[in-house]
């Protein structure tokens, strides 16, 4: 049988225009971001929008499982204003009423930092207090999708050494349940931009805890951005697949033995001309890879 193969939906259009019978032909389910499939009413509360049920439909049409990868939970923020994540959670809740997700994966660090929303997340301090934090807030999820996992994310900056990264990972997910999403493209952004060996970090981690890998494509900042004119890899994807993300991929499979999923991840507002057959291909490769 081997490892199942996911891709992501996008809330957007021509993306799934584009993408939406090569996704039904090639992948064993759907990643959704919850956050996409809400809006916001005028009492503040999340409400589904219109993406909620047509990927809803599409998933029940087609006999197509979900998990969710989402960006707001905030595992590592230390405030909750105003109740915010008791909202989250509520929003959270009734999305797994409908999509019954496989498992629920936010990312390593804080979306919200003192009340303001960042969108993307920021590093946190990788110490004790921090790691037992970001693990009470997974524990939380549990309280709605039994499977919870954490991904490794794409950081710019860091308190600490890159490499000491894996050993805070392994006091996050010190629990019953809570899993490892080992981004491979967020690996060798960070390994290039930082300078490390990206099977070093990898060699760190506690790949027994790894459920589900994703790959995707990403691209060169604007040179204009840095003062002194330096470029930096970008987990924008956006592009295809590296061949070192591939590599990545064949050597750290057969080291995953609770593996439940490879995803192929790529944004809304990527898809232009072509994309779709490189999508398509991508999308094949993983097919065969996992099943070898």
């Amino acid at each position: 049988m081997g490892v199942p193969v996911g891709f992501t939906l996008q809330p957007e259009e021509r993306f799934l225009s584009e993408t939406t019978q090569l996704a039904l032909a090639g992948a064993d389910y759907f990643e959704v971001a919850p956050e996409t499939l809400w809006r916001f009413d005028g009492d503040g509360r999340m409400a589904p929008n219109g993406f909620f049920d047509v990927f809803l439909e599409l998933g029940r049409r087609h006999a197509k499982r979900f998990v969710a990868h989402g960006v707001g939970w905030s595992p590592g923020s230390a405030s909750d204003r105003d109740g915010r994540r008791a909202r989250w959670l509520d929003a959270i809740t009734r999305t797994h009423d409908a999509f019954c997700f496989d498992w629920y994966s936010d990312h390593l660090g804080a979306t919200v930092w003192d009340g303001q929303e960042l969108v993307l997340p920021l590093a946190v301090p990788m110490d004790a207090e921090a790691a037992q934090r970001s693990r009470a807030h997974l524990q939380q999820l549990q309280s709605v999708v039994p499977d919870v996992g954490l991904e490794n994310t794409a950081a710019y900056f860091l308190f600490g050494e890159p490499l000491d990264e894996p050993a805070f990972l392994r006091d996050v997910l010190a629990g019953e349940r809570l899993h490892l999403v080992l981004d491979l493209h967020n690996v060798y952004t960070m390994a290039l931009n930082m300078g490390f060996d990206a099977t070093d970090y990898i060699d760190r981690l506690p790949l027994e805890r790894v459920v589900e890998m994703h790959v995707s494509g990403g691209s060169a900042s604007d040179p204009a951005w840095m003062p002194d004119g330096s470029v930096l890899r970008l987990d924008s994807h956006d592009s295809a697949v590296p061949e070192a993300v591939f590599d990545l991929l064949v050597a750290t499979l057969p080291r995953c033995p609770n593996l439940r999923g490879v995803t192929l991840e790529r944004m809304e507002g990527t898809v232009g001309d072509g994309d779709a057959d490189v999508l398509e291909r991508e999308l094949a490769r993983l097919r065969e890879l996992c099943t070898s």
